[in-house]
């Protein structure tokens, strides 16, 4: 989970490093020898982007960024370049640039759009991260989902909690964390058996990747964590479905745990301690 989160505060800062790098461009290209009137006079859009300053002026995210010594931008400014070259070069951004005060939305926007089309995916940023940090190969899509939540509802009402918000609450919850992803690590192959035959019109093949990680972790809490009551791990996984998955992930992951509770039930699998939390 750390170090899905250093990834997360990397790329942030990579949206941060690309508006420097645009206003670099913009100071060089004033200063041509024939320069012209748009190069005289440039939009100053992207670089006054709100969305991007608040992540730019928010102290936590640059402090952690300080500690755990993720200057990767600076070092590797090649991949910041190449990605406003190619900024550059999308009609929907000269369009932006051609606006007159953008709004937050406007801003939010752009900076989305940006990120979904442009930065997310490049095959050379990509072969570049999985070269740095290899397990970030595998965090990369994850974190590419909370980036673009992220940039959907960023506001100055909400950045200072929404921007970094901590990986764990506290001590017990890290432990639990680590805990059910033993979990589901050892008993991996029981878990894929017992969602078999549970989607009579699914092969395992089809369900998405992240639905059958949604899936093992919500049974794992049934078999194997007595204290948690079955429905609030069934509203727990819908949650995270719906922040994660795809708009119908949550229905059918709710069809498939239903179903596990009634057949557990059934058959005296639900060891559960305490009064209600059936």
């Amino acid at each position: 989970m750390e170090q899905l989160q250093d990834l997360y505060a990397l790329q942030l800062q990579l949206l941060v490093e690309v508006r420097n790098h645009a206003e670099n461009f913009l100071n060089k290209s004033k200063q041509k020898h024939l320069a012209t009137q748009e190069d005289k006079n440039p939009s100053r859009n992207f670089i006054d982007n709100k969305a991007i300053q608040l992540l730019a002026d928010h102290q936590d995210l640059q402090e952690f960024l300080k500690n755990k010594k993720l200057n990767n931008w600076e070092r590797d400014d090649e991949y910041v370049s190449l990605l406003f070259k190619e900024l550059r070069e999308k009609e929907w951004y000269k369009e932006y640039l051609e606006l007159s005060n953008p709004t937050l939305q406007e801003d939010r926007n752009i900076v989305a759009k940006f990120y979904k089309n442009v930065v997310a995916p490049n095959d050379k940023l990509y072969d570049y991260i999985e070269d740095t940090r290899l397990t970030w190969a595998d965090d990369f899509p994850m974190v590419n989902t909370a980036i673009m939540k992220l940039l959907g509802k960023i506001s100055p009402k909400n950045a200072h909690s929404l921007v970094l918000p901590d990986v764990y609450k506290n001590d017990d919850d890290r432990e639990f964390a680590l805990t059910l992803l033993r979990k589901v690590i050892l008993n991996n192959e029981k878990l894929t058996e017992e969602i078999d035959g549970k989607t009579p019109n699914w092969d395992k093949e089809r369900i998405a990747e992240i639905d059958m990680i949604i899936l093992k972790m919500g049974i794992s809490e049934f078999l194997y964590f007595p204290s948690i009551p079955v429905r609030a791990s069934i509203n727990e996984y819908l949650e995270v479905a719906k922040e994660y998955s795809t708009p119908k992930s949550s229905i059918f992951i709710n069809g498939i745990l239903d179903k596990l509770v009634k057949e557990y039930t059934k058959d005296g699998k639900l060891n559960k301690m305490g009064r209600g939390l059936r």
